[in-house]
């Protein structure tokens, strides 16, 4: 992949409907989504091991004033560079190179303030780098 290329991930949440343009899609949430069956979701990969250690979420989510954010990320990139998370980390980028789009899907409410802007950021990364 070049620096000129893009990476072509696209989030959205689980309780959107399904689009034509998703491609692939990642559930990439630890959990499944309440009161959403399989069929409504439309889970193409589940890759629980590169969402947080539920240590580290239970943490982030016992302070919602934000403050512990920074932290967080910080954490959580440590994580997804650990040998638990090495191999979902590896498939995830499997599945970008592939060619078609990927989009990772949540259900967390507010995306911006989750795990999942970090994630797409170490998928580039990791992406530049091999």
């Amino acid at each position: 992949m070049s620096d000129s290329e893009p990476v072509r991930v696209r989030v959205r949440r689980v309780y959107d409907p399904p689009e034509d343009g998703d491609g692939t899609r990642v559930l990439v949430d630890r959990l499944w989504p309440r009161g959403v069956s399989k069929e409504r979701a439309a889970i193409d990969v589940w890759l629980k091991d590169v969402t947080p250690s539920d240590e580290l979420r239970s943490w982030y989510h016992q302070d919602r004033s934000g403050a512990r954010h920074d932290v967080f990320v910080e954490r959580y990139r440590t994580e997804l560079d650990d040998p638990a998370h090495t191999e979902a980390v590896e498939r995830l980028v499997g599945l970008v190179r592939e060619g078609g789009p990927v989009t990772l899907i949540t259900a967390v409410k507010d995306v911006a303030d989750s795990h999942v802007p970090v994630l797409v950021d170490h998928l580039k990364h990791v992406m530049k780098r091999t």
